[in-house]
């Protein structure tokens, strides 16, 4: 690990802890002041940034000290394994055609700047090719699948300052991921039990690291992350959500409960209005990040649903882009939904390189300002 001097000091606090903070925020009960976490940024601001690049901050993690946010951290199951070979199949002057981790065909940016990749094909095709990436990469009976739960509480000891989270995979996200947008669009149609065992199946591999994992940790919420939609709604129709997918989430939620957790985000981005009502009867009671521009004002959200949800993230990155005027109006628009608690603001996604850093750390002293310990 690196030797990270942070570069701003620590929200000040009084002698409640972070753990303790987080879980009284997402509780509606009394903090000392607000949760201080971001979601981290694109790749280019590593080497676009002059601080980053002059205290050699190549990753989250070592952005996450240098900045002295509260810590938070979580255990997860791997997802294939063993994953996809990497291979390239062929190339241009700007671009190259791959077979990537998930076993897509993909045509990614030759110079490696962000970019969603142009998918071309899946490793799936029907469902003799599925059954063949189930057992070779996604195959619950995998010795490699048995987490090392010593490991996990040398880690994380049981007398910890900060919040510990499990992680809970994604239903039918991933399922996407293996299929493309498109193919998963069709296989719903042409391979309906295709698509259901794959739902199912990660539903077990979920299932069975919970079972090795809670009885052994307290944890202070779940995640995971679906990314689902996009700006006009979700990527599969609300019927089929409800029916296929939301049943899977209330089995995760039952084990869940059972140990205790009562508090699980997903990382599912673009307008999750449609389908918002089901994450919550599933058990799903917080969003994160929150992507503001496919969505809308995360206030809305809260006056709408009430308790029964709560919001990680939220803030426009379009704000931050803008300058402090912008930064200003909407830090203010923010402060009703931290005093109500459930809520924890930061950047609706990673925060892209469009953001100056100038215009970051305006944004960075302002949350202090407004949200930290007065």
């Amino acid at each position: 690990m690196k030797n990270i001097t942070p570069c701003r000091p620590k929200w000040k606090s009084s002698k409640m802890t972070d753990r303790e903070r987080f879980n009284n925020q997402m509780h509606y009960k009394p903090v000392d002041r607000c949760f201080n976490m971001e979601f981290g940024y694109w790749e280019e601001n590593y080497g676009l940034w002059k601080p980053f690049i002059e205290n050699k901050i190549t990753n989250e993690g070592e952005a996450n000290i240098y900045f002295n946010f509260d810590k938070i951290s979580g255990v997860g199951a791997p997802w294939l394994s063993p994953a996809f070979e990497r291979k390239t199949l062929s190339e241009t002057a700007t671009s190259k055609t791959i077979v990537d981790f998930n076993g897509l065909i993909c045509e990614i940016p030759k110079d490696g700047h962000s970019t969603i990749p142009h998918y071309i094909g899946s490793s799936i095709q029907g469902p003799d090719d599925w059954k063949k990436v189930k057992k070779e990469h996604l195959n619950p009976d995998n010795p490699s699948r048995k987490p090392d739960v010593a490991k996990m509480k040398a880690q994380h000891p049981e007398n910890r300052d900060y919040p510990l989270g499990v992680h809970c995979g994604s239903m039918i996200g991933q399922v996407r991921d293996l299929l493309t947008v498109e193919g998963l669009s069709y296989a719903i149609y042409d391979y309906p039990e295709m698509v259901e065992d794959m739902i199912e199946n990660q539903c077990v591999l979920i299932e069975n690291f919970l079972d090795e994992v809670l009885p052994h940790f307290k944890f202070d919420y779940a995640s995971g992350w679906e990314d689902i939609c996009f700006k006009n709604g979700p990527l599969v129709s609300v019927d089929f959500f409800k029916e296929k997918v939301m049943p899977r989430y209330k089995r995760i939620n039952a084990k869940l409960k059972k140990h205790g957790i009562d508090i699980w985000w997903i990382d599912c981005d673009g307008d999750v209005r449609p389908i918002l009502k089901y994450f919550l009867e599933g058990g799903v009671n917080c969003l994160f990040p929150f992507e503001v521009m496919c969505c809308c004002h995360p206030g809305e959200l809260l006056k709408e649903y009430g308790k029964d949800l709560r919001i990680m993230g939220g803030f426009d990155k379009t704000k931050m882009i803008a300058g402090p005027k912008a930064i200003t109006e909407y830090m203010e628009s923010l402060v009703p939904l931290v005093e109500r608690g459930g809520y924890i603001p930061f950047c609706d996604h990673r925060c892209p390189p469009d953001v100056s850093w100038e215009n970051y750390v305006f944004y960075l002293d302002l949350k202090e300002k407004t949200f930290g310990m007065k």
